[in-house]
């Protein structure tokens, strides 16, 4: 073979050594090839196509911000969680009687169980609230069982020691609200339980642990039902209700 036909062929294969390989394409949406790639081409336009504004990012997020909204939550709140209290107050002093007469006939096994049920499900709705999509229908859940839950507590006369003052108002009836008061404190006790031991699986486990799955949103949910359950079986088993 001739030298020059020789360098013109190795010339040739330099050339073609030195563009860029070309990637396979495969259709991904059912159409043919040539489809795909008229899709795929990217705008080489030197220029901006996307057209100037006057609106800045904090205006944006003032506009997605709804102010409005969070006034409303706030005042729905302490709607709840006062109104509600004083009401069950005011009811437990001037209509002590009534209140006995409604409720003689019912154990102090089951009035625990129902200002138990309320408490937990204000709980259960505050964390779902924060976990799951739908925001406002749990918002409104949670607004609702805080009001029940805090009517239950000014009925009861809750506070630290309502011993004395559940004697005062309701006398050989007092179980009703000591019984009410129990309910709630034990729940409550189930929530803070959980939470120290929810916290220190965060600390404690390592991510490449088994384990680790305990603190995941809907384990770490059943978790927090099953503590609430076992509170319950405390107080009916454990001897508390007695002292109602």
């Amino acid at each position: 073979m001739p030298q020059s036909s020789q360098d013109a062929e190795q010339q040739e294969i330099a050339k073609l050594d030195s563009e860029p390989a070309a990637k396979p394409i495969e259709p991904t949406s059912g159409q043919n090839l040539e489809e795909e790639l008229a899709e795929n081409v990217v705008s080489k336009h030197p220029e901006a196509t996307i057209p100037e504004s006057d609106v800045s990012l904090a205006d944006i997020e003032r506009k997605q911000s709804h102010p409005w909204r969070w006034i409303v939550a706030i005042v729905l709140l302490l709607a709840a969680l006062i109104a509600p209290y004083w009401v069950g107050r005011s009811l437990a002093v001037n209509h002590a009687a009534a209140i006995t007469a409604n409720f003689g006939m019912l154990t102090s096994y089951g009035i625990a169980l129902v200002s138990w049920g309320v408490t937990t499900m204000l709980f259960v709705s505050l964390v779902m609230l924060l976990v799951d999509n739908h925001r406002v229908a749990w918002f409104l859940a949670f607004v609702v069982f805080l009001a029940l839950e805090q009517l239950i507590a000014g009925v009861s006369m809750f506070k630290l020691n309502f011993w004395n003052a559940t004697y005062v108002i309701y006398g050989s009836h007092a179980y009703i609200a000591n019984s009410a008061n129990l309910g709630i404190i034990a729940s409550a006790i189930a929530l803070a339980v959980f939470a120290l031991v929810w916290v220190g699986l965060l600390v404690v486990v390592r991510k490449d642990s088994p384990l680790n799955v305990l603190t995941h949103v809907w384990v770490s949910f059943i978790m927090l039902l099953v503590f609430e359950v076992v509170a319950l079986i405390i107080l009916f088993c454990g001897g508390f209700m007695a002292a109602a």
